[in-house]
Formats: structure tokens, C-alpha cells, sequence
């Protein structure tokens, strides 16, 4: 036995010994991106626009941070804490140059389920001011922070240990109208959770299975206590919101500094609210005293862990799928590569940190991230500077916003949804490309609604998997006529120069979400690996793609002419719409690589869904009814692009 031990440490102090500084530094590389960009930030031409967009997203912090703290019912001061900690954490381990992390909608709400279980309410407002304990706050305000602090570090740390299993790769499992649908969902949550405060009724915290039903069947119920001048104030902040913002997005390109709306109207309201007395004479009720400072750390309660496992899983998976989508959606938008599994350290990381320093569960928002686009920001610097802004906001202007009113935040929370309630409309295109995500979309959401945003993404992701199951067995995976009909074509040809730089790949399988993406990664690879759009020698491929390999046989060898890529989609027999959108992104990537893309053998229902689901801006026809009719069509082309060109000389 100790002769075993003693073999097994020398082994392991070998490894040790083995690791080089090299390996140490790329490691570092890889897991902290801020060591990445820093040393070549362009201070010259980013840091101006980083400035003005760090200023904006600042305002917007600042109010999402108030607002979602009462979302996930705590006191307004620990959402600002949310909105400086969490930022500076991602900036420095996150791989999104535009992703705005901080407070979040869906993780408040879900934090609030805890949070009201296990510390019940005993009034509904943050006026009073009570020096008993930390921060000049009460006990009871000090308690539930406990709680949602709690729920923050233990989904950080499953987030961290997701990480650790590399778990990231399963991501391909939550398709667009899953996420779609869950975030629209839990947005229906959110606002109606801020029907109270818009209403300006006292209302019990209710919920569980059927809530959204059960606030809706008790505002009706008791709709004689609503209190008209807060419903009154609350509609003549939305309708300004919502004018300003459309303005906003309406004149953004001729404008730099979109009109921060959110800020002017939180003062506006705040002062008429301090001179009109709106809290002791109309019953208003206001955010009250906002301590200066920033905490010291402490630990979370550890036995209140077991307590938060539920609503621990749900912002560890809720708030990752949202900010991925996010952190995506930017990489592809500006082209650069984001890894999944570094994004669950991010945020692990962000949510375990943070909670020390009593901050509630956070998550990128599509509305901050939108405000980078719409500002021009280049990178994480500018939230690093919004933190720089919130902190003055901490230290100075924070207790001056005692007189806002409850009524007015709710209106900021739930006009700054907009964005997650418009993708309804994603129900039409869902409906034109592929009924089945259609319904999934419905019914994720009827489950999401009824239930939680966890219990919706969880129905989401088995019922999609159970309906891919269903539907492989019975999908074709090869046409031997159709590759017999290639063969023959290139062999009995005598004139083959008008297939010169000509490359066809048969896909052989169904394209859903469980092979898109890899997919999409072999194409690329056959077209870099030949070197389609750079070596001037190229060869005829004939290729027989089915379940991700490959298969190609050289037959002609060509000089430099334009390439041409036929896809044969006739073992294509079903698709979703995660995989017409693979295809409509390879005849983008392909028509930027100066390589014209052909369809042959597609079935009216694929040439329907990407002509809906994109622009095939092509002066030439893109779909044709077979291989032989897309040869000869390359051979037409090319016969009268040298016919112009002799009669030009």
C-alpha cells in the first residue's frame, strides 16, 4: 500500500514538475480575456466611444439596479450594488465585448420566490428608517438580503461547477424558440409581479404553480383599492418612456447620445413628489432612505443554502441561457468567438463574488446589451467606466432618491421589457418555416406562465429532444441515384472547363438543431481546407456528407475562376429553424468568401423557409431542380461572362 502512495505522488509531483510557464501563461490566456484585449485596446480610437457609451449604460444601471432590487424584494440599495460588482467581475473573465451584466429581471423574480418564503413580508415599503443594523438598515431588510445573496453565491457556484464539467457544449440543446419562449414568459412574470405597484394596491406576495392567475383574479377582486394617482402617474410615465424610446431608436443614427429618458424622468417624478408631499398626502408610496457607501464583505448564511436549492438551479440556468444568447448574438453580430464553458465561469464567478457584498443573482439584459450596439461601444470598457459613474451614484447622489416613487420604477421595469414581449412576433416566422417550433414556442410559454421559468426551459429542452428522437428514425440518409447521376455527369463530360473550381456536397441528414452547428463547422472546413476562396489550383469535389463526415473524391484538377458551391439537399427531408438558419448563414459566409452558392433537389418547403427567413440577394437563381440543371446553369454563366469579355476586347 504505501509503496502504491508513494508511485502515485511521485507521478503526480512529475506532472508538476512537467508544467511549463508557457503552459501557465496560456492558461491564464484562456481564463482571464481580459489579459487578451487590454494589451492591444486602440485607447485612440475606442475610448471616446467606450466614455459615451459607459455614461449610458450607467443611467440605465442605475435604474434597472433600484428597480430589480424591488423586483426580487429587497432593499432598492442592494440593486446598485448588483449593477458595480457583478460588471467588473465579467469584464474581467467574460468573453462578450458587448454583453451588460448586472441586475436581471428573471433572476430577481426568481431570487424574490425565496426571498418571500423564507422572510415574509411585514410591510411592502422601504421608507422607514431604522439605524439597527448594518448599513443603517433594518434587521428584517438585512435578512432578506441574506436570502437572495444565498440564492446568488450557491447559483454561482452550480454555474462554476458546470464550468468544471465543461457543460457548456450542451447548450446546442436550447434552441432559439425554447429561449424565445422562456424569456418571454418569465417577462409576462415580471410585469405582472409589478401590477401592484403600478396599481398602487397593498397586495400579499402570491406564488407558486398558477400565480400569474391568481394576481390577475385578485387585482379584479379588490379593484376598488386601486389608487388612482398612482395609476394615473404610472400611465404617464409609460406613455413618456415609450414615446421617448421610439424616438430614440427612430433618430439613433443621426444622433451619438440617445436621450437618457430613464434618468429625467426619475428626477422629474422625484421632485414633484418631495414639493407635492405625494407620500403623506396622496399615499404614494416612495423608495425611501438609500444608505451611502459601499458594504464590507461578508459571507452568505450557509444554512440557508439547503432552503434555495430550487431557486439556486433556476437563476444558475435562466440567467446563463439568457446571457449566453446574448454574448452570441454579439460575437456574431461583430464577429468574434465566444467559448461557452468560459461564459459559465464568467458568470459563476460574477453571481459567487457579488454575493459577498449582498448583491441579488445577476445575468446580462437585452436591453443594456441593445444600448451598446445603439451607443457605438467597442469593448468592456465601457462598463468598466459605468461602474466608475454608479460608484459616484453610491457615494453621493444615491440619498437623494428617496422621494421616488414605487409606481414609477415599476413603469421603468416594465417598459424596459419591451424588447423580450415584442418576440411574440416570432410566432409568425415560427409558423411559416416550421409549425413544430411553432407549438413548441406556445406551449414552453403556457409553461413558463403557469408554472416558472425554470419548469418552462426544462419542458422546452425534453420536449424538443423527444420530438427530434421522433422524427430521425423515419429521415432518408442517402440518394445513390442523385450521386450515380454526379458521377456520371463529370466522367462523360469532354468539356470540362466550364466546371472548373466547381464543388458539390450532398447533405444526406436532417438539419435541426442537434447537427447545425456542426454542420456548419464541416462545410467550413471543406471550403478552407481546399482553399476555396484564396488557392488559385483548385479540384472538383464530389462529397457525400451524412451525420457529420465526409467523404470526397478528387476528379478534375482547375485553374483560378470563380468558385461555385452545390449543395444536393435531396437526403434534406425535414429541418427546423435553427437549421434554415445555418444554411442562410453558410450562403452569406460563402458569398463573402466571393463563392456562389447553388441549391439543387430542394423541397418547396426549404426554398419557402429561406426565402421567408432571409434576403437571397442573388442576381443569379439560387435553387434548382437537380445537380444537371445547376452544371449547366454554371456552364451558361460562365460561357457568357467570356463572351462579354472577348466582345468588350
Amino acid at each position: 500500500m504505501m509503496t502504491g502512495a508513494k508511485r502515485k505522488r511521485s507521478t503526480v509531483w512529475r506532472k508538476i514538475q512537467a508544467v511549463r510557464l508557457e503552459d501557465i501563461k496560456a492558461w491564464c490566456m484562456r481564463r482571464l480575456p481580459i489579459l487578451t484585449w487590454v494589451p492591444v485596446y486602440n485607447w485612440k480610437e475606442n475610448l471616446v466611444p467606450d466614455t459615451v457609451s459607459g455614461m449610458m449604460l450607467a443611467i440605465q444601471q442605475v435604474t434597472q439596479g433600484l428597480a430589480f432590487a424591488v423586483l426580487s424584494s429587497v432593499h432598492p440599495v442592494f440593486g446598485l450594488y448588483g449593477s458595480f460588482f457583478p460588471v467588473i467581475i465579467y469584464a474581467i473573465f467574460g468573453m462578450g465585448r458587448h454583453v451588460a451584466t448586472g441586475t436581471f429581471a428573471l433572476t430577481s423574480l426568481i431570487s424574490a420566490n425565496a426571498v418571500e418564503r423564507l422572510v415574509p413580508s411585514v410591510r411592502t415599503n422601504f421608507t422607514a428608517n431604522n439605524n439597527s443594523g448594518i448599513l443603517g438598515l433594518s434587521e428584517f431588510e438585512m435578512q432578506r438580503i441574506g436570502v437572495a445573496a444565498a440564492v446568488s453565491f450557491l447559483g454561482g457556484i452550480i454555474q462554476v461547477v458546470m464550468f468544471m464539467l465543461q457543460l457548456g457544449s450542451a447548450t446546442f440543446l436550447l434552441t432559439e424558440p425554447v429561449i424565445s419562449a422562456m424569456t418571454t414568459g418569465a417577462a409576462t412574470h415580471v410585469v405582472t409581479s409589478q401590477v401592484k405597484y403600478l396599481l398602487g394596491m397593498k397586495m400579499p406576495y402570491i406564488s407558486g404553480p398558477l400565480a400569474f392567475f391568481h394576481i390577475y383574479a385578485y387585482v379584479f377582486k379588490n379593484i376598488r383599492s386601486v389608487q388612482l394617482e398612482a395609476l394615473l402617474l404610472s400611465l404617464l410615465s409609460i406613455v413618456v418612456l415609450v414615446l421617448v424610446k421610439e424616438l430614440n431608436e427612430k433618430f439613433h443614427r443621426n444622433i451619438k447620445v440617445v436621450l437618457p429618458i430613464d434618468l429625467l424622468l426619475i428626477i422629474a417624478t422625484s421632485i414633484a413628489c418631495y414639493y407635492a408631499d405625494m407620500e403623506y398626502v396622496y399615499g404614494i408610496e416612495v423608495v425611501g432612505n438609500i444608505p451611502k457607501g459601499l458594504p464590507s464583505p461578508k459571507a452568505p448564511s450557509m444554512s440557508v443554502l439547503p432552503e434555495v436549492v430550487t431557486e439556486a438551479f433556476g437563476v444558475a440556468l435562466v440567467g446563463y441561457v439568457a446571457s449566453l444568447a446574448l454574448a452570441q448574438g454579439s460575437a456574431k453580430k461583430f464577429k468574434y468567438t465566444v467559448d461557452d464553458n468560459q461564459e459559465f465561469l464568467a458568470h459563476g464567478l460574477s453571481n459567487v463574488i457579488a454575493s459577498f457584498f449582498f448583491c441579488i443573482p445577476s445575468a446580462a439584459a437585452m436591453g443594456r446589451t441593445a444600448l451598446l450596439y445603439s451607443t457605438g461601444a467597442k469593448t468592456q470598457v465601457a462598463c468598466l467606466i459605468s461602474c466608475v459613474l454608479i460608484l459616484v451614484v453610491i457615494y453621493t447622489i444615491g440619498p437623494l432618491l428617496y422621494w421616488l416613487p414605487m409606481c414609477v420604477l415599476a413603469s421603468i421595469i416594465v417598459v424596459g421589457l419591451k424588447g423580450m414581449l415584442m418576440q411574440f412576433r416570432d410566432l409568425k416566422k415560427y409558423w411559416n418555416v416550421d409549425k413544430i417550433d411553432w407549438s413548441i414556442w406556445v406551449s414552453t410559454y403556457v409553461f413558463t406562465i403557469c408554472f416558472a421559468a425554470n419548469v418552462g426551459l426544462l419542458y422546452g429542452v425534453v420536449c424538443t429532444i423527444a420530438i427530434v428522437i421522433f422524427r430521425l428514425p423515419r429521415a432518408k440518409t442517402l440518394n445513390l441515384k442523385n450521386m450515380k447521376e454526379v458521377e456520371y455527369k463529370y466522367k462523360v463530360e469532354d468539356n470540362c472547363e466550364s466546371l472548373k473550381q466547381v464543388k458539390i456536397v450532398s447533405v444526406n441528414s436532417p438539419l435541426v438543431f442537434l447537427n447545425a452547428r456542426k454542420f456548419h463547422a464541416d462545410l467550413l472546413k471543406i471550403i478552407q481546407k481546399d482553399g476555396m476562396s484564396s488557392q488559385c489550383e483548385q479540384n472538383t469535389l464530389l462529397c457525400s456528407f451524412s451525420n457529420g463526415s465526409c467523404h470526397g473524391e478528387l476528379v478534375q484538377p482547375c485553374h483560378s475562376e470563380r468558385h461555385v458551391l452545390i449543395l444536393d439537399c435531396s437526403g434534406l427531408n425535414f429541418f427546423d429553424y435553427t437549421g434554415v438558419s445555418v444554411l442562410l448563414q453558410i450562403y452569406v459566409d460563402c458569398k463573402n468568401r466571393y463563392i456562389d452558392v447553388l441549391l439543387a433537389h430542394c423541397k418547396g418547403s426549404l426554398i419557402k423557409a429561406m426565402q421567408y427567413g432571409g434576403n437571397l440577394d442573388s442576381e443569379n437563381p439560387v435553387f434548382f431542380e437537380s445537380i444537371s440543371s445547376a452544371i449547366d446553369a454554371i456552364r451558361i454563366h460562365r460561357n457568357y461572362s467570356k463572351f462579354s469579355e472577348q466582345s468588350e476586347l
